[in-house]
């Protein structure tokens, strides 16, 4: 019984032993440090922010969900260039019908979602 005892002591000791080894060889396996605290991950360009950039969107996981700051900055910067191309549509807008004198028409196109 005290041959097998040493046995699997041994065993668990050479394990051990391969493990620190191959840990301090061979690091944590990461690629990359780990990102420092306070730095986020979302990303959103200045301007022109297109569909596919917010399909993109990445925020970075709490405890409890999303961070809301992150959430928060994105949907503030999503609010802006919505105002912003409304803007630019009601300058057009209005831009058609002093040139014409009409009033504008708008065209709504139904899709199947």
């Amino acid at each position: 019984m005290a041959i097998i005892g040493l046995y699997v002591i041994g065993v668990a000791v050479l394990v051990a032993l391969i493990f620190a080894l191959v840990w301090f060889v061979f690091g944590r396996g990461e690629d990359l440090p780990p990102i420092e605290s306070g730095t986020t991950l979302t990303r959103l360009p200045r301007a022109g922010i297109g569909g596919d950039d917010v399909r993109g969107l990445v925020f970075a996981q709490s405890f409890r969900g999303y961070r809301a700051v992150e959430v928060d900055w994105a949907l503030e910067k999503l609010a802006r260039e919505i105002d912003e191309l409304r803007d630019v549509v009601h300058d057009l807008s209005g831009r058609d019908v002093a040139d014409t004198g009409a009033m504008p028409t708008v065209r709504v196109h139904e899709t199947d979602d």
